[in-house]
């Protein structure tokens, strides 16, 4: 989640201001960068628990240690609750997972690159510290009133406010972690194409990334309980946006959208002041009742599109949020497979020929579905795995086709094989943990700290 903003911005005077900065998000293919996410649980490796922010090995040593490799900290009443690298941060969720915000890139290459740098970096200090990281969808182990809590003012804000719209926004701040993608977009047409693909096939991402199988120590059921958990997180700023294939749909019909979901809080003076529940639109009116007569900057607008939560989300670009975190090869296969969908125009097509007569309702079954069975799960005469390996071979002909190599001359394509493997056996992530757990794990769920730790 997002950082204070550092400076403030335009005063918003016309609602069509709102648009105009979503559109000015467009740039030309040239341009076109790859922005990957990821977060990880951190845990003590003496007793596996989650990490506070104080104390000699908690999250604050984390990032102070960091610091030797030339990330500044980002200060939040004095305490260190980010960092920043040039287009780069480190940013904190809410129960203490870590993550990266990477730079924009220009190839998969140089986003793997990055993820294995900052790894690296990662690794150092946690020897030091007597920590260890771990990519999984949900915490396997620990209660959610066993997680500490980080200082960042938004989420005592969004702490208060989550338990009103759903019965799992608590876990989804404190025991997931996930990682995504941010793409860029032409213009209106092009962002209006992109976002209707990724949306209708977010699910077949979260079948192939599907890695949370446990919760508190035992088989919960699903596949990804992560993305089981934002169907019950918050109906005003989840879910997958049928109003997205309607005639019509474009930035304006987004901003109608966001301009409806209910407000967390407002930047201002170094503290956030908690308008939960209050509208952005009576805000453009000066008429918000926790600032009466202000109106609201474009850094507000800015903020208030970071408290969405769809599959896929529009900010100046847009951001693919299906997939459960997980090792470092599929940190790497993420963006390959959505910018070999999405980043080569014959791709694009053909992947909007897959999924251009998808109704609403199949949609909806497929996100409803797809969390507990995963590549099983039937649709039309097919399963998801079969659509899956569809998708794959898209996404692979698209890369091959942008030519991007490594110096050893490989092109992004090869990215891709993590998931050809889960596609072709048939076997996510998740039912490899299962696998192990009932098996050489003896039925506990402790080992996973050591045998998938980063």
């Amino acid at each position: 989640m997002s950082a204070p903003p550092t400076a403030p911005g335009a005063p918003i005077t016309d609602l069509r201001q709102l648009t105009a900065w979503l559109d000015g998000g467009g740039k030309p293919a040239d341009d076109w960068r790859i922005g990957t996410e990821h977060e990880k649980f951190a845990f003590r490796l003496s007793d596996l628990r989650p990490l506070p922010y104080d104390g000699p090995d908690g999250i604050g040593a984390l990032l102070a240690g960091l610091t030797r490799f030339g990330w500044a900290p980002v200060l939040e009443n004095g305490q260190a609750i980010a960092l920043t690298k040039g287009a780069a941060s480190i940013s904190l969720e809410p129960g203490g997972q870590v993550e990266l915000s990477g730079a924009p890139l220009a190839t998969v290459h140089q986003t793997c690159t990055e993820v294995h740098e900052h790894l690296a970096q990662i690794r150092t200090v946690d020897n030091e510290l007597g920590i260890g990281m771990i990519g999984l969808g949900f915490q396997p182990k620990w209660r959610r009133d066993e997680i500490p809590w980080m200082p960042k003012g938004r989420y005592g804000i969004m702490r208060d406010y989550m338990p009103k719209r759903g019965g799992l926004g608590l876990d989804m701040m404190t025991r997931t972690c996930t990682v995504q993608v941010n793409l860029d977009f032409a213009d209106e047409a092009d962002m209006v194409r992109k976002f209707r693909v990724s949306l209708a096939l977010q699910p077949i991402a979260t079948a192939l990334f599907a890695a949370s199988p446990f919760t508190e120590g035992r088989p919960n059921g699903f596949h990804s309980f992560r993305s089981h958990i934002w169907t019950d997180t918050d109906p005003d700023r989840c879910g997958d946006l049928p109003f997205v294939f309607e005639d019509g749909f474009g930035f304006e019909r987004y901003v109608d959208y966001a301009l409806d979901v209910p407000m967390y809080f407002v930047y201002r003076d170094g503290r956030y002041i908690d308008c939960s529940g209050q509208s952005f639109r009576d805000f453009l009116a000066g008429r918000l009742p926790a600032l009466p007569g202000q109106v609201p900057l474009l850094t507000d607008w800015s903020d208030h599109l970071t408290t969405l939560f769809p599959e896929v989300r529009l900010k100046r670009f847009l951001e693919m949020r299906g997939a459960d975190g997980g090792p470092w090869q599929r940190l790497c296969a993420l963006p390959a497979l959505w910018v070999g969908l999405l980043y080569d125009r014959q791709a694009l097509d053909a992947a909007w020929d897959l999924v251009r007569d998808w109704t609403d309702e199949e949609r909806a079954g497929l996100r409803r579905d797809v969390p507990r069975h995963a590549l099983v799960a039937p649709f039309r005469t097919r399963t998801v795995r079969e659509v899956a390996l569809d998708v794959l071979d898209i996404a692979a002909a698209g890369l091959q086709r942008r030519a991007r190599h490594s110096d050893c001359g490989d092109d992004e394509s090869v990215f891709l094989q993590p998931l050809r493997v889960i596609a072709d056996s048939g076997q996510t992530p998740a039912a490899t943990l299962l696998k192990l757990y009932h098996g050489a794990w003896g039925e506990s769920v402790d080992p996973v700290f050591r045998d998938f730790a980063y």
